[in-house]
């Protein structure tokens, strides 16, 4: 892309390794052909490919869009952090957003929304509420014989990608956001900040060292809830979708949740704890997303009061070895 375009609202920055079929349907996702009511000019979308041994390669991801580009990271390390700083480098957007798992389906509605939280706040914390593809949790419906087959035919039972927020008939609420929408989140693996705040935290801290990053998303967010003056917004009617793909959490049998916690307490000094931030709920409700409304205002009545203790027990959702 030419750095002669006008600066553009939004910048996405989408980290991808060695998932060439979920990558294609999430870029897909992320372009303008499925995104509703924001153009091109807009946004941008830059995706990083943290060293696949098959590089998705610069013509696929192009091809989405004039507003999409590319970058190879051939000195490659097991953990994401050092692909998502470099994405971060090349935005130029207001607000800056983070898939630190480009293996994510996005509802068509998502950018529209982010972008018109945007105007409601100088320094504006965007999150979207992240939800697994598939009957179950995917840590568990893998062991249940749940794969790449079955979710291409779940797809295929919703027409996707021809209504979008039918996603959430075909889907379960992440590990990082479990007690609902009205619950306090983990993490979001679509989170947007104004781009000071980014500068502020100087991105991901690069000593998050583990295969899929550890904690490093869940420390993000933590961090840019503590930045003075930030504004939490949630947004309900949007979600991202993660796709089965054998990653590093999702995609293994193995509890990842002590060694990622160890490292956190090493690197924090301090048990990780869920950030507790006064919030502001945006959005819509298309009509697949009212159950979840349901569900989530009876389940904070049930759960009243701060989360006190976040260990996402089922693992986080970055789910991939190096993305």
């Amino acid at each position: 892309m030419s750095t002669t375009q006008p600066q553009p609202t939004l910048s996405v920055v989408v980290i991808i390794y060695d998932m060439a079929r979920e990558a294609r349907r999430t870029l897909h996702s992320l372009s303008t052909a499925y995104q509703q009511g924001i153009p091109d000019e807009s946004y941008e979308v830059i995706v990083v490919d943290n060293g696949s041994p098959q590089p998705l390669g610069r013509d696929v991801v192009e091809a989405y869009g004039n507003n999409f580009s590319y970058h190879y990271l051939s000195a490659a390390e097991p953990s994401p952090v050092q692909a998502v700083n470099h994405g971060l480098a090349q935005t130029r957007g207001r607000v800056v957003g983070v898939m630190v798992d480009g293996a994510r389906l996005l509802t068509p509605g998502l950018l529209h929304h982010v972008e018109l939280a945007s105007r409601l706040h100088p320094r504006p914390i965007i999150a979207v509420p992240g939800w697994h593809l598939g009957p179950k949790l995917q840590s568990q419906s893998i062991l249940e014989g749940y794969d790449r087959q079955a979710e291409d035919d779940l797809l295929d039972s919703i027409h996707w990608p021809d209504d979008g927020y039918r996603l959430f008939e075909i889907s379960t609420l992440a590990a990082s956001n479990r007690e609902g929408c009205f619950r306090p989140l983990a993490e979001s693996n679509a989170l947007f900040l104004g781009r000071a705040m980014v500068q502020e935290l100087g991105g991901y801290d690069q000593a998050f060292r583990l295969p899929g990053g550890g904690l490093c998303n869940l420390d993000y967010f933590e961090r840019a809830c503590a930045l003075q003056d930030a504004k939490l917004m949630v947004l309900l009617g949007e979600g991202t979708f993660h796709q089965v793909h054998g990653g590093e959490t999702t995609g293994d049998k193995r509890d990842p949740w002590p060694e990622q916690h160890a490292e956190y307490q090493q690197l924090r000094q301090k048990p990780y704890r869920i950030p507790a931030l006064p919030t502001l709920f945006l959005g819509h409700l298309p009509s697949s997303y009212l159950p979840v409304i349901e569900w989530s205002a009876r389940r904070a009545r049930e759960v009243a009061g701060p989360q006190e203790v976040a260990a996402p027990r089922d693992g986080t959702d970055t789910g991939n070895a190096r993305s």
